[in-house]
């Protein structure tokens, strides 16, 4: 029961009466492959283009969007990294820390909405930048956003890996052999179509949602006492420091404490924009993105707002298993670690299960992510040509393997000694998402202006995000501050050792590589600021104009509640 049909009704030959006149007056073709080519046609610039390499399709139906953006990245950060955060700084630290950052995303998403609604293109983010603020930062983006997403593939792939550990206490299967079958999962559901992406990601998410939503009511009734152990908990473990001090004391030290759980939020909130990068192969993109893009907010309140506070009220931060070496894997989630001393036996495993699926699904998604960025760079003219090659099922098959071929890393964390290396650039990927997000609200407040420069009404949109332009700068006032204090810990050392230096590169080596990338195109292209008046924000926007897309009407309750969903 689908709220789209996979076609649609189309109109040929038709031009926006807004094109740059520096595009030559682009127009959208439609051929049998149906408006994937016209849309193709008019972002490349030619017809031929388009055929030699052929384009994305729109395979991704309104289920597949509206559960994408509800649990599609929520991986090992939410289920496992939120335990050290939690450890360090208190319960009501990690509350407070979850709840701000997850304001300050909201807000960048309002701000992505508003621009993948208005265009809908294939690796968004990148174009965006490159149309509306400056060619150089669409490169810097698009290959930052491409490393990041590569290496954070890797790293959902190792933990997955991990996460087997709680079974095979033993080690009789060689890890190796685990990160293997994971990799080749991943890339099979990849590679074919995009519609068996959407269909695994509508599966996994489905799993994550029910767990989490499962795990929420199993802490309540913990807290209250209904567990076998009929301990009643209540705000009992808020009592042992609801803030802890971290590098200081008293006030400073629990300030400091808190600050220290940012970039852990930040880190578990890493991929939420992917609902932009899908929706240049969403179907109706006008109707399911903005639908998807409110729905952050109800998945910021409930999966992890929520999900902090129930950690808070079931597991103590002074749990010695939340931080010990001789525990790996699901064995260290504070999720587990509730419902074991809870006297619950069976759950921990089904816990693990989901967490190991959760890994596994964050891991395709980062896939699907990285090889659209690499693809929307190329589409920029920013990366090597052949990376425009699509499958006959609109797949970017180049994009695809190149970026699967990095989780060959990942084999590098069967050895202890590498895998320190491999954890250094883990880290890199939270400083390269946080600079993502400060590039889609600078890009959206020069979005804004071209919107007026161009005499363009906002009243007239489709989705319309509400107290712009202050929201943009909110969040990139925000993000910006945690990219540059993200370090401070490494500061308070008096004497710098081989240890402080590890750290103090970790926190910060993710910031030349930023503007390293930026410098290169500006200095090699010479690129130039984009003037609001003459930002290209209509290309490719006449093909998906030309497009209807009939509406269903429910037929019963069932029906409607269903389309209520998706």
């Amino acid at each position: 029961m689908e709220t789209d049909h996979e076609k649609s009704q189309y109109t040929v030959g038709t031009e926006s009466p807004h094109a740059d006149s520096s595009d030559g007056g682009l127009k959208s073709i439609v051929h049998s492959r149906g408006n994937a080519t016209g849309e193709a046609a008019d972002i490349y610039g030619d017809l031929a283009t388009a055929e030699e390499f052929g384009y994305v399709e729109r395979g991704l139906k309104s289920r597949h969007i509206q559960f994408i953006a509800l649990g599609g990245t929520i991986g090992t950060g939410l289920f496992l990294g939120i335990g050290s955060a939690f450890a360090k700084a208190g319960p009501l630290s990690v509350l407070l820390g979850y709840t701000f950052t997850g304001v300050a995303v909201f807000a960048m998403m309002q701000c992505l909405g508003e621009m993948s609604t208005w265009l809908p293109l294939p690796g968004a983010i990148p174009q965006y930048c490159a149309r509306y603020v400056d060619p150089a930062l669409g490169f810097a983006v698009g290959w930052n956003n491409w490393y990041q997403c590569a290496i954070t593939l890797c790293a959902e792939i190792s933990a997955a890996t991990v996460l087997v550990s709680f079974w095979d206490t033993q080690e009789k299967v060689n890890p190796a052999v685990w990160i293997t079958i994971i990799i080749i999962i991943i890339i099979a559901l990849n590679i074919f179509a995009v519609g068996i992406y959407g269909e695994a990601e509508f599966i996994f998410a489905s799993i994550k949602i029910i767990t989490i939503l499962g795990l929420l009511i199993a802490a309540l009734v913990i807290m209250l006492g209904g567990a076998p152990d009929h301990d009643r908990r209540g705000f009992r473990y808020w009592k042992e420091g609801a803030m802890k001090e971290y590098i200081g004391t008293g006030n400073t030290g629990r300030f400091t404490g808190l600050w220290s759980t940012l970039v852990n939020a930040a880190f578990s909130y890493g991929g939420v924009e992917m609902v932009a990068v899908a929706a240049g192969e969403a179907a109706n993109p006008r109707k399911n993105i903005p639908k998807a893009v409110r729905r952050v907010f109800w998945r910021i309140l409930f999966f992890y707002v929520l999900g902090s506070l129930a950690i808070g009220v079931t597991v103590s931060s002074n749990d010695e298993k939340l931080t010990s070496d001789n525990l790996s894997g699901a064995q260290k989630s504070p999720w587990v670690i509730a419902v074991q001393n809870a006297g619950i036996p069976a759950l921990p495993h089904i816990i693990n299960a989901v967490i190991l699926t959760s890994a596994s699904s964050s891991g395709n998604a980062f896939l699907y992510t990285g090889s659209r960025y690499l693809f929307g760079v190329a589409q920029n003219g920013q990366a090597p040509r052949f990376l425009l090659k699509c499958s006959r099922s609109g797949v970017p098959i180049y994009c695809v393997m190149i970026t699967a071929s990095i989780s060959l890393i990942t084999y590098m964390s069967v050895s202890t000694g590498a895998n320190k290396v491999f954890l250094w650039f883990q880290n890199l990927t939270t400083i390269a998402q946080l600079f993502t997000w400060c590039c889609i609200c600078i890009t959206y407040i020069k979005f804004r202006k071209a919107l007026i420069a161009q005499g363009v009404d906002r009243n007239t949109l489709v989705f319309r995000s509400p107290y712009q332009p202050y929201l943009a700068w909110f969040a990139l006032i925000y993000f910006g501050l945690i990219i540059f204090f993200n370090g401070f810990a490494v500061f308070t050392h008096k004497k710098w050792g081989p240890d402080q230096l590890t750290d103090f590169f970790t926190a910060y080596i993710g910031v030349p590589i930023f503007f390293l990338l930026y410098l290169f195109w500006k200095v090699f292209k010479r690129s130039k600021f984009i003037d609001p008046a003459h930002a290209d924000i209509w290309s490719g926007k006449a093909a998906l104009d030309a497009e209807v897309w009939p509406e269903q009407h429910p037929r019963n309750i069932v029906e409607k509640f269903w389309f209520w969903l998706c």
